[in-house]
């Protein structure tokens, strides 16, 4: 049991150096380069997270086949070494969440960047179909100008009529 321990544990601990490695390198992840070489660092990582699984697994059996005196330091050295790989995979998950977040933002800041936009698009397709009626500019500019003011109309009338309501309501009860 204690070579295979023994074995675990270093692999345990080369996979915290990864993920010490994983921190100074996380400002390389986000240019899109690194993107590809992250995502095959952090599959050598699972894998070996994997293998340690597999070893812990291995290392219970045998922590159970121990004589009494020591099975009980057995069991909490194993327990350690399940925690701390538990941490490492969180840890992985956590650097992969944000590695695909930010993969997200830069595909949606690229696809943002490359759309053409056009202001006030609805307006000028509203002045083509009027061109196309025959409407010239000034009568679209007192259409524009009268539709600015019933809005101040439409604004003022639900006030009125809210004013109205809290009356109502105030003297009907």
């Amino acid at each position: 049991m204690e070579p295979l321990y023994q074995q675990t544990h270093k692999s345990t601990r080369s996979s915290l150096t990864w993920d010490a490695w994983r921190r100074q390198t996380s400002s390389l992840c986000t240019q899109l380069f690194f993107f590809l070489f992250c995502a095959v660092v952090e599959n050598e990582i699972q894998a070996s997270i994997d293998q340690i699984f597999s070893q812990l697994e291995r290392l219970e059996i045998l922590s159970s086949k121990e004589p009494p005196s020591k099975r009980q330091n057995a069991r909490l050295r194993v327990d350690q070494l399940k925690y701390d790989v538990q941490h490492l995979q969180t840890a992985l998950r956590n650097f992969q969440h944000r590695r695909y977040t930010r993969e997200q933002q830069e595909r949606q800041r690229e696809e943002l960047l490359s759309r053409t936009f056009t202001p006030n698009g609805t307006q000028k397709r509203i002045l083509d179909i009027a061109n196309m009626l025959g409407l010239s500019n000034t009568v679209m500019r007192l259409i524009e100008k009268r539709a600015f003011q019933d809005k101040y109309f439409m604004i003022g009338g639900m006030l009125l009529t809210c004013v109205v309501m809290f009356f109502v309501v105030q003297y009907l009860t």
